[in-house]
């Protein structure tokens, strides 16, 4: 095939996928916020919702931020939203990751804490994006009550948008988010003895 039959081919096969892509966004006309789940076993949950609320941040939007189950060493994130992002609304639970506390009750106190940061946000629609990273393990080990996560999503006001992070989370939650990602640990540096990385892995 010389190069101007492959030239044809490729145009007719780009404008088929044009004329679709630009149908599927003409059908997709309704305006109003939406959630995403990010799980998986896989590296980079927790960086794509990161990545979402710098793209937030580019258009002048309001963002609340609410780490669960997240380790009392400063992480890059934190560093720079404190830093830089001052508008960000940023809270952690910073009581370790509930392996190393191995403290049920404390845990639990810890959840319902942060809980309390978390849900006014949910029911304030001045925020544009409020992320809830790691949230799925509060379900998992049953800190918090499902019904009562999956309530305020539900709820929250029209036009905010909601990122939730972690493995599983359990299938009502999938159910109810907008959009569902899974990232797949294909292989990981730690499991060939590579220490997590400054700036990379935290």
């Amino acid at each position: 095939m010389n190069d101007e039959k492959k030239n044809a081919r490729h145009k007719a096969s780009m404008e088929k996928q044009k004329a679709k892509v630009d149908s599927n966004i003409e059908a997709a006309d309704e305006e109003r916020g939406v959630s995403i789940l990010l799980t998986g076993n896989g590296k980079g949950k927790s960086s794509s919702a990161f990545g979402m609320v710098m793209r937030a941040l580019g258009y002048g939007h309001k963002v609340g931020v609410i780490q669960f189950i997240k380790g009392q060493q400063l992480s890059g994130e934190e560093i720079y939203l404190k830093n830089h992002c001052p508008e960000v609304d940023f809270y952690q639970m910073g009581t370790g990751f509930t392996w190393d506390t191995q403290d049920r009750e404390g845990d639990i106190k810890a959840a319902q804490d942060t809980w309390a940061v978390a849900r006014p946000m949910l029911d304030d629609p001045s925020y544009d994006l409020v992320v809830l990273d790691e949230i799925t393990y509060m379900l998992a080990y049953k800190y918090l009550p499902e019904e009562t996560i999956l309530e305020a999503i539900a709820n929250r006001p029209r036009n905010q948008s909601v990122v939730v992070t972690g493995r599983g989370g359990g299938s009502a939650l999938q159910q109810l988010m907008d959009t569902v990602s899974e990232v797949k640990e294909i292989k990981h540096a730690f499991q060939a003895g590579v220490k997590a990385r400054l700036g990379v892995d935290y």
